[in-house]
């Protein structure tokens, strides 16, 4: 059965045992929300995907016919039209079997796999060099193994593995031996015949794929191994260019996850050298953001060390200079280096960790500023030279709105909006809460209390849950419209996160080491046994839901907590953990 079809059936049965009836007329139907049938009943917004340069953004939208045409946008004025696409349109990357195909810096040459093997294609010549020639269901060049595009370099990766040199002069790049990694198969019911997959999965205490890195260099066709030790039982990933393509870094974490060091690279010989290193009692992860500055001025690491996440400044050598940022508060992305002035731009929170805002410091950690004004959850896309910024937000009152500012904070114009265009819509009322645990810890939740709310009247509770660690749901960010939809019903929908999901930093993070599932489910009981405090809750008719993580979380509550919880949908749960990958699971 398929996942939208699980999910339609799941909303169906929840509705049935839950609903109480609604009393208003216009309101979101299951048509709108779920068969994407006529207008959702708010205005569409336009994707910007880059900035161009320091003036003009990419903009992408529909057009008066429903088609998707991209635009280049004068950031000052709006003023916008049609964008030409570059000279690599004349490539057909499907016909030509090219993945992840990626433009070099100097916009020359374009580097991509094919076969499990790594290519670089001169676009003006139309010549390819062949870097590797051992690609196979095994061996992957280039080209990331399952394991480390699930857990290390993530999915946005879209198993890319390789990272062009900023001179565009070299290449580095992953090659995953799988031979020693245990098949599992996957049947698939894709059409007539269906489909079988066979995917190199490690499980818990599995042999992880065998990791090397290499260096290419384009000119004078030599590739360059790079000596990682012998140790083979490792992570090793997130390899750095420093901005002069004359050094290079790499990272390593031990199998049992707590011990991780950075190392350089010494690009005449592939020698390696320890620079830094970092130990936790539960588990470290990988410096996704590290951000090395120009001549040799060192790095910045986004290091929860201390309890939180924050910034610290090291030399070359891996000697701190000063730490950046500090407090009960979380630093959550680097998002760019004003080297020429000295100033560090991130996103984070000081006050409410439900709210994602920009903030600016120096590098020696004074003068710390937050730029972005309005409470909610923003996403920033910056301008090179630090003339603009691009906020996308929205919050709990307010759908998403796209705003351009002054990199100094001052508002220049509003983007796009996605205001309601249905007039008098009758969506419910929605709430950031925190709910106390039975210690007085604080737990961030959010509800919707249906229209037409009633105290009077009992009302049936959806809780809403993803609950892994260091892995929070619960943001100021406007609810989505299945929620509302749920609230039209008349059912309460209420998301919550424990004391391990991030909100709290990592020492409450650090609690599930080794305990998964026991603090998770003190909290959500915490959480039922305050709704029951309420009068308009049924307590006969308390459900939850969630996938994955949050589809274990379930089935937990339904056994563990089933004196609490009536009522539960698990999707794609994690039942057995000696079933699940062995990244994720051993950390």
């Amino acid at each position: 059965m398929k996942m939208k079809n699980i999910l339609i059936y799941g909303l169906m049965f929840i509705i049935l045992f839950l609903s109480a009836g609604s009393l208003f007329s216009k309101k979101l139907t299951y048509k709108q929300v779920y068969l994407k049938k006529g207008s959702t009943g708010f205005t569409a917004l336009p994707f910007i995907s880059k900035w161009v340069d320091s003036k003009h953004y990419l903009q992408s939208e529909k057009n008066k016919d429903g088609k998707r045409v991209t635009y280049i946008v004068n950031a000052a004025n709006g003023k916008k039209k049609v964008y030409s696409k570059n000279k690599t349109s004349k490539l057909d990357y499907k016909k030509n079997k090219m993945t992840n195909a990626t433009l070099s810096p100097d916009n020359k040459f374009i580097a991509f796999t094919r076969d499990r093997n790594l290519f670089v294609k001169n676009i003006k010549s139309g010549v390819e060099q062949k870097i590797t020639k051992d690609g196979s269901d095994k061996i992957f060049n280039g080209y990331a193994s399952w394991i480390y595009y699930e857990e290390v370099l993530g999915r946005r990766s879209r198993y890319r593995a390789f990272w062009w040199s900023p001179d565009s002069k070299k290449i580095v790049f992953m090659r995953f031996d799988n031979n020693k990694v245990p098949n599992f198969t996957l049947v698939r019911s894709r059409g007539v015949h269906g489909e079988v997959e066979v995917t190199a999965y490690p499980k818990p205490g599995d042999p992880n794929p065998t990791v090397k890195m290499g260096v290419y260099d384009l000119k004078d066709y030599k590739l360059l191994w790079l000596d990682t030790g012998k140790e083979e039982d490792k992570y090793i990933a997130f390899p750095r260019w420093n901005p002069e393509s004359t050094k290079l870094f790499y990272q390593e974490l031990n199998r049992g996850q707590d011990d991780l060091k950075i190392h350089n690279v010494d690009l005449n010989t592939g020698k390696t050298n320890l620079i830094y290193q970092e130990k936790q009692e539960a588990w470290v992860e990988f410096f996704d953001d590290i951000y090395i500055l120009k001549k040799n001025k060192g790095f910045i690491l986004r290091s929860d060390k201390d309890g939180w996440r924050h910034l610290y400044h090291y030399s070359m050598k891996g000697k701190l200079i000063n730490r950046i940022t500090k407090g009960n508060w979380r630093v959550r992305i680097i998002k760019d280096v004003d080297e020429k002035n000295n100033i560090v731009y991130f996103t984070g929170f000081t006050k409410d960790s439900t709210n994602n805002h920009l903030f600016k410091v120096k590098l020696d950690g004074k003068d710390m500023k937050q730029l972005s004004k309005n409470a909610g959850y923003h996403r920033f896309k910056i301008s090179p030279k630090y003339k603009y910024y691009i906020d996308s937000y929205s919050n709990i009152s307010n759908p998403s709105k796209i705003e351009l500012y002054k990199m100094n904070g001052k508002f220049k114009r509003m983007i796009a909006d996605s205001r309601p265009i249905i007039k008098d819509l009758n969506l419910g009322k929605a709430e950031m809460l925190r709910i106390p645990a039975e210690d007085g810890v604080m737990l961030p939740a959010k509800w919707i209390l249906p229209p037409n709310f009633d105290k009077n009247k009992k009302y049936p509770v959806l809780i809403s849950v993803y609950g892994g660690p260091n892995s929070a749901s619960v943001y100021n960010t406007y609810n989505r419209l299945g929620n509302y939809y749920l609230a039209g019903q008349g059912i309460i929908t209420l998301s919550v996160d424990h004391r391990g999901s991030g909100h709290l930093g990592k020492k409450m993070v650090a609690k599930m080491h080794r305990k998964l599932g026991t603090w998770e489910m003190k909290d959500y009981i915490s959480t039922v046994k305050w709704l029951r405090t309420k009068s308009f809750v049924d307590a006969e008719k308390i459900a939850i839901t969630g996938g994955s993580y949050g589809g274990y979380i379930t089935c937990m509550a339904l056994t563990k907590g089933a004196d609490y919880f009536t009522h539960g949908i698990a999707l794609f749960s994690v039942t057995d953990w000696k079933l699940y990958d062995s990244i994720y699971t051993e950390r």
